[in-house]
């Protein structure tokens, strides 16, 4: 059964940071190029980044120079770091392996004063 479960969500104030996790299980993980989705209210779901299997990393222009994705294919984890968070960062983040219809259930991301 395949899973991808997102955490490390939270409320921050702008400019903090924050670092989220997807755990992957049920497929081979190593095989899969893994993105980072976000979807704010009202708004369609966007891309935020992306980390392809031999680990070349793409970012959304909104989030370029802040944003960081990773991997780690012994943990089968794919993290996001955010860094000078901004209030239109505000979204619930979505992890997925490229190509599949394989989504998590999301982590929200508040960023508030």
């Amino acid at each position: 059964q395949v899973q991808l479960v997102e955490s490390g969500g939270g409320l921050v104030q702008p400019g903090g940071s924050l670092r989220l996790s997807c755990a992957a299980s049920g497929f081979t993980f190593s095989s899969y190029d893994m993105s980072w989705y976000r979807q704010a209210p009202g708004r369609e779901r966007e891309f935020v980044a992306r980390i392809i299997r031999l680990g070349i990393t793409y970012y959304a222009d909104s989030v370029k120079g802040r944003f960081t994705i990773s991997r780690d294919n012994a943990k089968n984890t794919v993290h996001l770091q955010m860094s000078s968070l901004k209030p239109e960062d505000t979204a619930v983040y979505y992890c997925n392996a490229v190509g599949t219809e394989f989504w998590g259930q999301g982590t929200q991301v508040t960023v508030s004063s």
